[in-house]
C-alpha cells in the first residue's frame, strides 16, 4: 500500500510538472492556450501571474519528488512528511479550484485526484 501511495503522489507530482511547463514556459504557446482556454491576447496579458503559478506547481512536484528519495533512502518519516505536505497541498489547491471556480472542476480533478488519492493510499499504508 505504501508503495502505491508513492506511486500515485509520483504521478500527481508529474502531472504538476507539466503543468509548470505550460505555465511557465509555454504559456504564450497554442497548447497552453487550448489547455486552458485563454485567447493570445489574454495568455500575454496573464504572462506573468502564469509564470509565477507555474512556480508553485514545480515547487511542489519538487517536494514530493524529495519525499519519495527520502522514503527510498529509508528515512520513512521525513520521506512521509514531505509526501504528504506536497500531495496534500496539491489536492488543496485542488479543492480551492473546484470550489471558487465550477467552470474549471474538471480541471480540478485532473489535478487534484491523483493526490488526493496518493495521501490516502500512503497514510493507509503506514496504518498497517
Amino acid at each position: 500500500m505504501t508503495l502505491a501511495g508513492l506511486l500515485l503522489a509520483g504521478l500527481a507530482a508529474l502531472i504538476h510538472l507539466y503543468i509548470f511547463y505550460l505555465e511557465s514556459v509555454a504559456w504564450t504557446g497554442a497548447k497552453a492556450q487550448a489547455t486552458f482556454g485563454i485567447s493570445p491576447e489574454e495568455a500575454e496579458a496573464t504572462k506573468s501571474l502564469a509564470f509565477n503559478q507555474g512556480f508553485y506547481n514545480l515547487f511542489l512536484a519538487l517536494i514530493v519528488a524529495a519525499g519519495i528519495v527520502f522514503f527510498a533512502a529509508g528515512s520513512t518519516a521525513i520521506g512521509a512528511a514531505l509526501t504528504f505536505a506536497g500531495a496534500g497541498s496539491m489536492a488543496a489547491a485542488a479543492l480551492v479550484l473546484f470550489a471558487s471556480s465550477p467552470d474549471k472542476r474538471g480541471a480540478a480533478l485532473k489535478q487534484g485526484l491523483l493526490p488526493l488519492l496518493g495521501v490516502s493510499v500512503l497514510a493507509l499504508g503506514l496504518s498497517i
